[in-house]
């Protein structure tokens, strides 16, 4: 029976592949964005500094802005020590697209990926022209220079999507990624940000597993997030083999408008293992990037289910304006 062996969850925002002192190319967009979503309510910058009181401007110099990259670049390194001496033999990623991959033609709550192999991408300078501000600076983050190609596990991804079905999660599947003129080619850059940071490019076989958790109306919700975690755990030991498996979860936290207040309730929650604290959270609060979090829940629930602990390497809220817009920055691990 395959066995449980890691579970990891870690933040993969542009900024932490950017050099600090350039943070404010993201800044200028976050002036110009009329929805900035915040605690159920969308406002637009001048509102949500009115809103917020100001208080930010001791966090926002280049000084601080190192040194909690700094703190970022320290805890990425520990999770991929911690994800290299595990050693684990097949890897499940819980993961969002933002419309880079799939876009209106079919956007699935669920989407469990069984091809062969997984192609990491550079986007073509067409594409990288039309990036909002300091987004195609990034790029790197996610993808080498030149691409990549890593390994799936199309029969244990099979197997994965069977066991699913079987436990009325009425999952979709691609054995390969929709192309076309409008859209990234290669995996999007939430599962390509842990392929280069946690495990170096060198990934062992992998089943990347999108959860739409920005792009209405079909968002799963909380509950149905905790419910998945408790089903791969089920489909993961069932696959026969004496595999040794890491569920890792990318995104988060709460971005573009940090709250510290939601992602400590967040990270407490899970370290307290309290699935009721997590459920409680309005549906509302989780628009905009926070969506994110989403990506956590499966993970926290089917780590609660093996009886594994939390451990927070670090939470590190990284802002860029004076109304607190930037990005909960958090990296975990359960053993």
């Amino acid at each position: 029976m395959a066995k449980l062996v890691l579970g990891m969850a870690l933040s993969h925002g542009p900024m932490l592949s950017t050099p600090p002192e350039q943070w404010n190319l993201r800044a200028k967009a976050d002036r110009a964005n009329k929805r900035h979503w915040y605690r159920g309510r969308a406002y637009d910058y001048e509102a949500l500094a009115r809103e917020r009181g100001g208080g930010f401007s001791s966090q926002i110099s280049v000084e601080e802005r190192a040194r909690r990259h700094a703190a970022c670049q320290s805890a990425l390194a520990r999770l991929a020590e911690k994800f290299a001496a595990a050693r684990p033999e097949l890897v499940v990623i819980l993961g969002n697209d933002q419309l880079e991959v799939f876009k209106e033609d079919l956007i699935a709550a669920f989407n469990v990926y069984d091809g062969a192999e997984i192609e990491n991408l550079p986007l073509s300078e067409a594409q990288r022209a039309k990036l909002p501000p300091g987004i195609a600076l990034a790029e790197h983050g996610h993808c080498p220079p030149g691409g990549a190609v890593y390994p799936g596990a199309p029969a244990a991804a099979a197997a994965i999507i069977e066991s699913l079905i079987g436990q009325h999660f009425d999952v979709s599947r691609s054995a390969r990624l929709p192309q076309g003129p409008d859209r990234q080619h290669g995996i999007p850059h939430a599962f390509g940000f842990l392929y280069r940071n946690v495990m170096r490019d060198a990934p062992p076989p992998s089943i990347p597993v999108f959860i739409n958790v920005g792009v209405p109306p079909n968002q799963p919700r909380v509950r149905r997030c905790l419910d998945l975690g408790r089903a791969l755990l089920t489909a993961i030991a069932a696959l026969g083999e004496e595999l040794r498996v890491a569920l890792l979860a990318s995104g988060g936290l709460t971005h573009f408008v940090v709250d510290e207040d939601l992602d400590r309730r967040v990270l407490d929650a899970m370290q307290a293992g309290n699935e009721a604290t997590l459920a409680a959270i309005p549906e509302s609060w989780f628009g905009g990037n926070t969506s994110e979090i989403k990506s956590w829940l499966p993970l926290f629930a089917a780590m609660q289910a093996e009886k594994k602990r939390m451990h927070l390497v670090d939470y590190v809220p990284c802002y860029r304006t004076e109304a607190g817009t930037g990005q909960g920055m958090a990296f975990a691990y359960w053993e």
